[in-house]
């Protein structure tokens, strides 16, 4: 099932996706789940789709939504750094023995189909393809076995950088949270989907030309290594959201360096999740 965020007369709302049609959800569950986060909480995804199997004909066409990122409102958004050999080797970083982690904040994120802002403070804003992990069942000190089962589901992100900031000190927070700049969406696939442990292939392209490839055995730090690192240290909740790394072939390693700029288009393609598709403007 692939499940939405979005807008639809002036108002917030989610749903599932089938075919070009909407299933409207928030109608459906009331106050019980009145936000995408709230229905993973609740533990109703199974109800969900029980829902979306008995509205043949949904009556809200995909194209008339305005999407939102798949989960809007997360209490965290945790990113992963330095997850992929190649990665590592373009930056002259060494492999670390834990995650490198840090934080990105909801307001720094935008949906699908929106244009990425290129800050009126720099121009070498980079493009960043990630997968991310959405959690579904919350926990404290998860172990790697059972990380798969707090999952939710899977989306496509695009953890875009704004590298002079970001390399300003050795704090990269700044050049990671600037306003719209994480791109989040289309939707979320949800873990029934997607086998545990299933090799996923990660594509971005700018401008339709390949610019990254990678699969997801090729992590330094698996999925279920990170959420069981995570949940040691604070407590992990329903729609909290694990970025969980990017490959080699960013923008700012090149030679010459290549950044994205207003006009382009870039592209975050996850095999088994869809395409995550946004312009680029300045601010």
């Amino acid at each position: 099932m692939k499940l939405i965020s979005y807008q639809h007369g002036g108002q917030d709302s989610y749903g599932a996706v089938v075919g070009d049609r909407v299933v409207d959800l928030r109608e459906a569950f009331g106050a019980r789940a009145p936000d995408l986060k709230a229905l993973i909480a609740a533990g109703l995804v199974q109800e969900a789709a029980a829902q979306v199997a008995a509205t043949p004909a949904p009556a809200l066409a995909l194209a008339d939504v305005k999407l939102l990122p798949v989960v809007p409102n997360p209490g965290k958004i945790f990113c992963i750094g330095l997850n992929y050999g190649e990665h590592i080797r373009e930056t002259g970083k060494e492999v670390t023995e834990k995650p490198v982690i840090f934080l990105r904040v909801a307001d720094s994120q935008l949906a699908h189909g929106e244009d990425i802002v290129r800050p009126r403070v720099s121009e070498r804003l980079d493009y960043e393809g990630e997968i991310a992990v959405v959690i579904g069942k919350g926990g404290r000190h998860i172990a790697e076995a059972d990380a798969w089962s707090h999952i939710a589901g899977y989306s496509c992100y695009n953890d875009g950088s704004v590298r002079d900031w970001q390399l300003h000190t050795s704090q990269w927070i700044p050049g990671k949270n600037f306003w719209k700049t994480g791109a989040f969406g289309p939707w979320m696939v949800t873990a029934d989907e997607i086998a545990p442990d299933q090799k996923m292939t990660l594509i971005t392209r700018l401008n339709g030309q390949e610019m990254q490839r990678a699969t997801t055995d090729m992590m330094v730090h698996s999925i279920p290594r990170q959420i069981a690192y995570i949940s040691a240290f604070i407590p992990l909740e329903p729609g909290d959201v694990i970025v969980t790394g990017t490959p080699g072939g960013v923008g700012n390693k090149r030679n010459p360096q290549v950044f994205m700029k207003p006009g382009d288009v870039c592209e975050i393609e996850v095999d088994a999740v869809g395409v995550l598709r946004n312009g680029i403007r300045d601010e």
